[in-house]
Order: structure tokens, then sequence, then C-alpha cells
């Protein structure tokens, strides 16, 4: 590819090479007749400002890195799509690296971000080593970390304890009693502390609640989870399911292989809202966390990090809403 230079506006707008420069960079002093001519020769020559040579000259790129497994599934996706789009309007250049969770790969595009001067990442999937979090301090490279408690990183928590007590608050008020929570053994420290919060909530109002566990976190392991709640045992009245995908899983099992009404044999409760949770096939009553709202913050604490590098890691937290709809009506 053969990309315009600065020098052939220059010599097609009769200037110097300094004055593309100046006319191209914010506050510079230049001649109000040589930017117009600038200007003028860059529109005919379709040139556009070399931002990567500027990150270079710098030490410092617009790049911010968006490190995530999985991107394209579930609540994820949602977050993604918000988060780039909010690191656009900052005037960043979001990079997404779709990689697994193991250390190994997070270190390696921890030094492929660094190594292109990124100037910040977020990290949506994994539990990072401490040697990834002292290589950041190193470099002078912000990180938000979103989804999981992590010290050395600013963090962006949603409010997974809270939303889970409600939900069992809020079963055993409607008068259910036979309660369950549907997890995943491939657990995020997210979805194991929505499982944990719920199990103890129950037992502090004396009801004992079932766990079933998919392989993962998708709408297989909601499949798998109820076809062992619903096979043995006691069958439940409520489950909480610790995202939305656990959930539409389980809703089909207990309709289409079990014969059981939603929500009058079974209410269920999920976690996220993503779109399909308004499908009139679910309808799922589901507990709210807005992409938008979490990427805002996530943009927020990258800025403040960047102003002032000295300060205590920041955490923010999300309280999800419960929205109500045919899978659990309100008591």
């Amino acid at each position: 590819m053969r990309f315009v230079s600065a020098e052939q506006v220059a010599q097609l707008a009769g200037v110097s090479r300094s004055a593309v420069s100046r006319t191209f960079t914010e506050g510079a002093s230049v001649a109000p007749a040589t930017r117009e001519k600038v200007l003028k020769a860059a529109e005919e020559l379709g040139y556009h400002v070399n931002d990567l040579a500027r990150g270079v000259l710098a030490n410092q790129s617009r790049l911010v890195g968006v490190v995530a497994t999985k991107p394209e599934i579930g609540f994820r996706a949602h977050l993604t799509a918000a988060l780039t789009k909010a690191l656009i309007r900052r005037g960043s250049i979001p990079v997404l690296i779709n990689t697994g969770e193991t250390e190994e790969e997070l270190l390696a595009a921890q030094k492929m971000l660094i190594g292109h001067r990124a100037e910040a990442t977020v990290i949506l999937s994994g539990s990072p080593p401490a040697s990834f979090f002292e290589l950041a301090q190193r470099n002078g490279q912000p990180l938000v970390v979103i989804g999981r408690s992590e010290p050395d990183a600013d963090r962006v928590l949603a409010g997974n304890a809270e939303a889970s007590r409600e939900a069992a608050d809020t079963f055993i008020a409607a008068g259910r009693r036979r309660l369950a929570v549907i997890a995943s053994r491939s657990a995020t420290p997210s979805i194991a502390e929505r499982e944990n919060a719920f199990v103890i909530a129950a037992r502090a109002s004396g009801f004992e609640a079932r766990i079933a566990h998919g392989r993962d976190s998708d709408y297989d392991g909601g499949v798998i989870a109820a076809r062992a709640l619903f096979s043995e045992g006691e069958r439940p009245d409520a489950i909480f399911c610790a995202n939305d995908l656990l959930a539409f899983g389980a809703m089909d099992v207990i309709r289409q292989e079990f014969g059981l009404s939603i929500p009058q044999d079974v209410a269920l409760i999920g976690f996220d809202d993503v779109p399909e949770a308004a499908w009139l096939s679910y309808g799922l009553t589901t507990f709210r966390q807005d992409p938008a709202t979490i990427a805002a913050r996530a943009v927020m604490l990258i800025d403040r990090r960047q102003q002032n590098p000295d300060e205590p890691r920041a955490l923010e937290r999300v309280i999800p809403q419960l929205v109500f709809r045919k899978s659990f009506l309100h008591p």
C-alpha cells in the first residue's frame, strides 16, 4: 500500500513539511492562509495523519487492549460491544484480543499490547498472574479488570451478592420453598459468587438450596443442570440461574422434557438481561446489568489512573436491577 505522505501534501500546497505537521497538530501555530492551502491539498490527495508514527514518537499509542475469552457469547458480547464503542468515543483505538484463560496466554497478550505501546488494558476474562500486574506497573500501563476482584488493578464489579440475596428473598416472599441454583463447573469468579451468595441467603432464611452445575456457563450447561435437578430428588419450585444462558437451557428442558409450566410449577430468575431474555419464548425475569454503564465506568477508571498514577486502586460497583417478566411474576 502507498499511503499519501505529508511531503506530498507539502509539495502540492507549496509549503514546507513542517507547515503540514503544524496544521494537523492541535494548538500549533500556523498562518490562516497556509492552513487553508494545506487542508485543500490534503483533501485533494486523501491525506490522513499517521497516528501510528506519532504514537511511536510519543512512546505511547492510542491503542487500548481488550482481553476476553469467547467475546462473542452471552453478556460478554454485549459488554465487548459497549466497551469498544465507549473507547472509540474517547478517541482510543480498541484492540480486541480473543485469548484463553491460562497464564501463558494472558502474558502473551499483555506483552503484545505493551510492545505496541497500548496506553491501557481492560481484562474481561481469566485470572492474571502477579507478573501480569508487575509488568504493567513497570511500564506505567493502566489496568482495568471487569468482573473479578484484583487488588492490584482498578476494577468494575457487579453487585453479585446483593442480587443473589434479593433473588432468594423474593422467591421466599412469594411462597416458594424448594429452592435451587444453577451454575457451572467452569465458573468465573462472578458466577461462583452468585451461586454462593444465593445458597447462604436461602440458608439464612431456613431453607437449603439444591445446587446443579453444567459443564460451562452456557445454554448446554443449563440443559445438563436442569436434567440433573428434575431427574432425581425433590423437584424445585424456584431456580436462580447464575446467568441468562443457563436459564434459557433450563427453561427449555423444564417445558419440553418434563412437561412443567413456568412459572406455575417452577419459577426462574436469571442474571444479565441479554436481549433474548425479553423474547416471547422466554420472558425471563432477570437481573439487568447495563453494558454501557459498566463500559463507562471502565473508561473513567482509565482516565483517572492516567491523571493520578499513584492513587490507591479504585473499585466501581454496579448494582443490577431485577426486571420482572413472565418466568417469575412480582409477588
